[in-house]
């Protein structure tokens, strides 16, 4: 009992360092004070613009039209907080949230610049890496944006083209692809079953794609219990 005791103690001891980091604390600080601000910024744009203008949205119409989006919106935001943020780190999750493009961007980037350096997430040494790459990804897209938005009109012909469509539609696939394959051959055996399964529900039911990021935490599950099932049959 003793040593129980002092091992919880101990414990206690430790999570406390941690949750008292000034980095953390800090990181936590702005991050919510930045977000609050951006939420009201995003705000603000409709409302100046509306009031303006005078033009106000009827609350029935805009309940309606919420009606049919946000639950599968929301449900999906949740589910993004819940997988993503153990990814992306303090900094790197409100930095991403208010940037947006996780799935697309910021959670590649963030994989790739830990792999590069050789930091594990949940490091002190992860939590600066990992808001380097958000950081880093949230410019370089601005910047490619803001060149998008001047060559807009010359580059429309060439990137609607019929010749250029089907590599348009491959650059997720192989975005995830190349990251797939340095993650799944570190682990096969455990990457195999939740591949086995995705591949299988998505060719037999495709219109599921609309809605990947919610068999994420799916995926996720059925590699944790198919991976503990094989550590007590020896098989890893």
């Amino acid at each position: 009992m003793k040593n129980t005791a002092e091992l919880r103690k101990t414990i206690d001891v430790q999570e406390a360092v941690v949750t008292s980091d000034p980095f953390i604390e800090n990181t936590h600080r702005y991050g919510r004070l930045w977000m609050g601000l951006t939420f009201l910024f995003m705000l603000a744009v409709p409302i100046v613009v509306g009031t303006y203008y005078d033009v106000h949205p009827v609350f029935k119409d805009v309940a309606k039209g919420l009606l049919g989006v946000a639950p599968i919106f929301w449900t999906v935001a949740l589910i993004e907080i819940i997988t993503f943020t153990p990814m992306l780190g303090t900094g790197g999750s409100y930095l991403g949230f208010v940037t947006g493009n996780l799935t697309n961007l910021k959670v590649p980037c963030t994989l790739m610049a830990l792999e590069n350096s050789g930091f594990k997430q949940g490091t002190k040494e992860g939590e600066i890496i990992s808001t380097l790459a958000v950081a880093t990804s949230s410019i370089v897209t601005v910047i490619i944006i803001a060149i998008g938005v001047f060559m807009m009109a010359p580059l429309t012909p060439i990137l609607n083209s019929e010749f250029l469509k089907p590599a348009f539609d491959q650059i997720l696939p192989a975005l995830f692809g190349g990251l797939a394959v340095v993650y799944v051959s570190k682990n096969a055996k455990i990457a195999a079953v939740p591949l086995i399964f995705m591949v299988v529900i998505f060719s037999l039911i495709p219109s599921l794609a609309s809605a990947v990021s919610m068999f994420v935490p799916v995926g996720a599950i059925i590699a944790i219990i198919s991976a503990r099932i094989m550590y007590k049959r020896g098989v890893l």
